[in-house]
């Protein structure tokens, strides 16, 4: 159950806090356009190698971008993963291509519409350079292949003109080229008024396909992993050995074999005999990254546990549990919908887990389950207005959570746009908060901490931006909960994220 040792665990001291700085923004809308609800982005995660990054949106859409910086300076993958993890480099990202990965759909059975918003999307393993990812929305899941093909030709297709004789016509072989709806052409086609000559022609030849120079990408869905889930998959997620992958709604997680669509295992199951009995829901599931009998999952009470396959065939019975006591008194009418947690992440090695709640990011080691080894204060300065973020919905709004690629960091986001990123490494005060805009000279926000405290195991940060009153910037105005990012992804290898407000991507670097 043990996991391999990360960096944070023993470093020599905590590294100075970085430098964040704009690189890319993706999607940008012009001052005064819309948002259409389609185009807001849903889902994002970087390929392991960090090589490719995809997102999915609310439309169904899922759009891949590709690495440049490294191809530009006659770099690989595999020097980029060589390199030291310190090196502060520019990475740089194009637009690849899209595709439509779902449509909306209506269940006529339970008359019920099914939307076709991509919850996420995970990559799996490359072969003969196709790229391969799994995405999903709330029902049904879909295994994509994305290759790149060449374009086949169609050629020879005339007659010898010099053979022709009689009162037909030939069209030279200068002919304007048709291009076929399957993405060729067709280069020196017959006129429609030939006719043949008396005798025949004795040098007609059969036309032949011909790869050309071009290629195009190709997006071909592979395999479609449905009827599973009565509740709405809120996540999915890759198994180490390469062959399977969990789904998981409100009270169930599924095991798949990519290969095998029409069945899979149910290895969790949290619904009670009576629905009226239920207290707890699942919330996020993912598989620990080197262990392939490990996988957590986290619940609205605020809990994660930790199951070993190997155990059981139901692992309804857990391995670990993670859950923090609450202090004596401190309950209210919120403290439930807060505690939820609505992401959980396994860190490279495997040891550490990362959770987000609507208050807090929480650290976790999977060797201690006494309670989190650092907490990090997101919104601590909503709490005096929980009710109203409760009457507008605000407080069910779902933050995603990342750790870098060394464990040194962990981030999230949060509202106005704004992303968070904190130091975890024992003796860090790191805490530093960006917005997310379209002024591309925009430089870091000053966050001062307040100084860290030890609660026995616990290490609480808090954050605070801007002006003396948590929650209002420097200019008086009240924080925007109609803006807010919630999904936002950490590069495996560098120090880059990638976070998405409304309909727009914008990359940073540090």
């Amino acid at each position: 159950m043990n996991g391999g040792d990360e960096v944070i665990a023993a470093p020599a001291g905590p590294p100075n806090p970085l430098d964040w700085k704009f690189s890319q923004v993706f999607g940008e809308r012009t001052a005064g356009e819309e948002v259409q609800e389609v185009d807001i982005i849903s889902a994002i995660e970087f390929y392991k190698s960090g090589d490719y990054l995809a997102t999915g949106d609310r439309g169904g859409r899922v759009v891949l971008f590709e690495r440049t910086d490294t191809k530009d300076h006659g770099g690989s993958r595999r020097d980029s993963e060589r390199m030291d993890y310190s090196i502060s480099r520019h990475p740089e990202f194009r637009y690849k291509t899209e595709f439509q990965s779902h449509e909306p759909e209506f269940d006529y059975l339970k008359s019920l519409e099914i939307e076709e918003k991509i919850n996420k999307i995970r990559w799996c393993q490359t072969a003969n350079g196709a790229l391969f990812l799994l995405s999903t929305n709330d029902k049904t899941i879909k295994f994509w292949k994305v290759q790149e093909k060449k374009v086949k030709k169609i050629s020879e297709m005339n007659v010898d003109p010099l053979k022709g004789t009689g009162n037909g016509s030939i069209a030279s072989s200068s002919s304007s080229a048709i291009h076929l709806a399957n993405g060729g052409s067709q280069e020196g086609y017959l006129s429609n008024d030939f006719s043949f000559p008396p005798g025949g022609i004795p040098s007609l030849r059969l036309p032949t396909v011909v790869s050309s120079h071009e290629t195009s990408l190709m997006a071909r869905c592979r395999r479609v992993y449905a009827h599973a889930h009565d509740y709405h998959i809120n996540s999915i997620s890759n198994n180490s050995d390469g062959e399977t992958f969990i789904s998981a709604d409100d009270l169930r997680i599924n095991l798949w074999n990519l290969e095998i669509s029409n069945q899979s295992f149910n290895i969790v199951d949290v619904k009670p005999a009576n629905m009226e009995d239920l207290t707890e829901v699942i919330t996020s599931a993912e598989f620990h990254p080197t262990h392939c009998n490990t996988l957590a999952y986290s619940s609205s009470k605020g809990s994660i546990r930790l199951v070993d396959l190997r155990q059981s065939a139901l692992c309804d019975s857990h391995a670990k549990l993670f859950e923090e006591q609450e202090a004596p008194g401190s309950r209210s009418f919120f403290t439930e919908i807060i505690a939820s947690i609505s992401d959980i992440k396994f860190g490279k090695g495997g040891r550490y887990i990362l959770s987000r709640d609507y208050m807090t990011l929480k650290l976790w080691d999977i060797n201690m389950d006494s309670g989190p080894v650092a907490t990090f204060q997101v919104h601590e300065y909503l709490r005096p207005k929980l009710c109203d973020l409760y009457e507008n919905d605000s407080i069910f709004d779902k933050f995603e959570c990342c750790l870098s690629g060394d464990g040194l960091r962990v981030a999230t986001g949060s509202y106005s746009n704004l992303f968070r990123v904190f130091g975890c490494a024992p003796g860090s005060a790191e805490a530093t908060t960006l917005e997310a805009s379209k002024n591309p000279m925009r430089r870091q926000v000053p966050t001062p901490s307040r100084p860290s405290r030890s609660l026995g195991n616990s290490i609480t940060r808090v954050v605070r931006r801007g002006a003396e009153t948590p929650g209002v910037d420097a200019n008086g105005n009240s924080f925007d909960f109609t803006t807010k990012l919630l999904h936002l992804a950490w590069h495996p290898t560098e120090n880059a994220i990638a976070c998405a407000a409304a309909n727009s991507l914008y990359m940073y670097y540090a």
